[in-house]
């Protein structure tokens, strides 16, 4: 029986033998496995609608959540003050200049490095004791592989090498090496702090510059991400999709951010803004939304940009409703309900007045038409948009890192909605002619998401999937929008506020019913106590008293507002999960203000805590997936011993 399995499984156990030449690297193999499992399970952090906010995002980032000065405190609590450990918190976030700033006031600089290496090290020592040693040695900066793995596992109280140790410390002040060990030291210590990172959704939006908030992320050594109906939408520009690209760009107008396509990705908007400024007057009704009183040349600049690409976007919006009628979408086809002649548009059969009644482009008998110029701008805008190698490499780590949903330790983790009935069940959402629902939809738009992209070109699957793109972005069944419509055209046009209500999907009725949560789960595969869903999209509106654990903590919403137009509305900036060995909590965080409140003042995010599950024992590597990949491997290892000992595969001491 066993030669059988050896026999079926020779082909994978040859691969791996590639790994592990012989029995005794095999066996070494297994004993370091085994060892791995009993340690604690490793912190992870989940993050939502970062909305292009780098900064915020970024310092984040520095400080984990919170986590880092955590592991400050209880590592240096015994012979430090508060204020001295705000300091090296701040120390640890951004090295480099808070260097800078200590070095300005700081007479005795030589004592002072050798204080903070001594506690740096402590600090590192503890973040460090969840991971294998060889974990620790990956995490540490080229050229610190040394110094760094023998100060952590230094025992300071051993008498015979204390001097040894203590010559380290000597050896990095005296040879001017201080500055650059603390900044290696501080990148071990935030990169082992958070185990992985899993970002629900949202990367884009109104936000200065989404690129560095991508930059960041690939260079995490971990991260995932659960694509939101902003990201789908900037991933279906990257097509080349018209539509996409129209709907990229109208955002960025809107917001005043096109920022985020200069500079951020070099996409040339010259000859959108040329065709607009001759095309278009007044465009008071279209200046972006930043824009309050007063209105500068620039923005009156971006106003007409705002309108000609809306325009373009309205009328490709008709032309891709009106191939997929299956989107159920023809009520969003503005253009074909509005009477240029009069300046009205009919909705539900009543008749409504536009504040702007001047569109030269349109033909009011073919309003969703583009014009030869407006073809010949979107058609350059494509072009940027594809030609982009940095919106390109993005895009590719979106998908290569990114997916409709994730399920990991019993946490089910989408950006938007699971469609639903009015009576909790299951929507049935069709595509090209089959209807699904719950799981088999995400997954089904999962796929089509890929189509678009690595789809042949100029193939109907390409362009169906690219027209799914943007229908995750605003349609009216998308998991990943989870309204009845996107009222972009009522909103800039017509005055009427009951036009520009956005129905929320049902799933947000049942979000307090747990059976409908346990359904939800089960459809992924989940079942138990401590099953979750984590959810963002939609900010949590705390300064009005809403609860973001749901459904008695089945459902998890994380959208607290870091986006900073949500600040007044959600009273905070942002949630964080934190789920480490010892339970979950989720953080409230307030506004962060500026890196120089940090290095100067030693401030930091403010954050409330609230630990809703506390583990009756410590949580360790082998109660998570990560840990049963190990023992599968484990059991792969011991069939390849057995391999070699048979003589089935040849080891290469042999």
């Amino acid at each position: 029986m066993e030669q059988k399995r050896i026999e079926d499984n020779l082909k994978y156990l040859s691969l791996l033998a590639k790994d592990y030449p012989d029995a005794q690297a095999a066996a070494a193999e297994i004993v370091s496995l085994q060892a791995q499992l009993k340690l604690p399970k490793g912190t992870e952090m989940y993050m939502s609608d970062i909305h292009g906010e780098d900064r915020a995002f970024s310092h984040m980032m520095n400080n984990a959540s919170g986590v880092i000065r955590e592991k400050i405190d209880v590592a240096l609590a015994g012979n430090t003050t508060e204020e001295q450990r705000a300091i090296y918190a701040s120390l640890v976030y951004y090295p480099k200049e808070k260097l800078a700033e200590i070095k300005q006031s700081e007479r005795n600089m030589d004592g002072w490095y050798r204080v903070t290496l001594y506690r740096l090290i402590d600090v590192c020592r503890h973040v460090a004791s969840k991971n294998t040693r060889r974990s620790v040695r990956q995490a540490i900066p080229k050229g610190y592989e040394f110094i760094i793995d023998e100060l952590l596992h230094a025992h300071f109280e051993d008498h015979n090498k204390e001097e040894y140790y203590n010559q380290f410390i000597s050896a990095i002040v005296n040879n001017g090496m201080a500055d650059s060990f603390i900044e290696a030291i501080s990148v071990v210590i935030k990169r082992l702090a958070v185990h992985k990172l899993h970002i629900v959704g949202d990367l884009f939006d109104r936000g200065a510059r989404p690129d560095l908030v991508i930059d960041k992320l690939i260079n995490h050594h971990a991260v995932d991400i659960q694509w939101g109906n902003h990201d789908v939408l900037w991933m279906c520009g990257a097509t080349g999709s018209p539509l996409g690209v129209a709907s990229v760009v109208r955002i960025c107008a809107a917001y005043n951010n096109l920022e985020a396509l200069e500079d951020g990705y070099g996409i040339n908007l010259r000859p959108l803004s040329r065709f607009a400024q001759k095309t278009y007057g007044d465009c008071s009704v279209w200046k972006p939304r930043k824009a309050i009183g007063y209105v500068t040349d620039d923005e009156i600049a971006v106003a007409k940009i705002h309108k000609a690409i809306s325009v373009i976007m309205y009328k490709l919006e008709c032309q891709v409703i009106a191939r997929n009628p299956n989107f159920d979408m023809a009520d969003r086809r503005m253009m074909l309900k509005t009477d240029f002649k009069k300046g009205t548009v009919n909705i539900d059969g009543k008749d409504y007045e536009l504040k702007d009644k001047d569109f030269p482009t349109v033909d009011p008998d073919n309003p969703a038409k583009l014009t030869d110029e407006e073809i010949e701008v979107i058609t350059k805008l494509c072009q940027g948009f594809t030609q982009s190698s940095r919106l390109q490499d993005h895009t590719r780590f979106l998908y290569s890192h990114g997916s409709a949903y994730k399920v990991e330790n019993g946490i089910l983790m989408y950006h938007g909605v699971i469609p639903l009935n009015e009576d909790g069940s299951f929507r049935t959402v069709s595509f090209g002619g089959r209807g699904y629902k719950g799981k088999e939809l995400m997954d089904y738009v999962d796929y089509m998401c890929r189509i678009a992209y690595f789809g042949d070109d100029g193939s109907l699957m390409k362009r169906m999937g690219q027209d799914i793109l943007w229908y995750l972005w605003c349609g009216k069944n998308s998991p990943m929008f989870g309204r009845s419509k996107m009222t972009t055209f009522e909103n800039v046009l017509l005055n009427e506020k009951e036009l520009k209500v956005e129905g929320k999907d049902p799933y947000y009725l049942y979000q307090e019913d747990s059976l409908v949560a346990d359904a939800i789960l089960a459809d992924f595969g989940l079942s138990g106590a401590k099953c979750r869903i984590i959810n963002g999209h939609v900010p949590v509106k705390v300064i009005s008293g809403e609860d973001p654990i749901k459904a008695g903590g089945k459902i998890i919403v994380i959208d607290g507002g870091f986006s900073r137009a949500y600040h007044s509305k959600t009273g905070i900036a942002g949630y964080t999960m934190v789920y480490s060995s010892r339970g979950v909590s989720l953080r409230a965080h307030q506004p962060f203000t500026s890196l120089q409140d940090v290095v100067f003042r030693n401030t930091d995010i403010q954050s409330k805590v609230n630990v809703f599950e506390t583990m009756s024992n410590r949580m360790l590597v082998e109660d998570t997936d990560e840990g049963k990949a190990i023992k599968d491997l484990i059991l792969d290892l011991r069939q390849l011993i057995q391999a070699y000992n048979k003589g089935f595969i040849k080891q290469s001491n042999d």
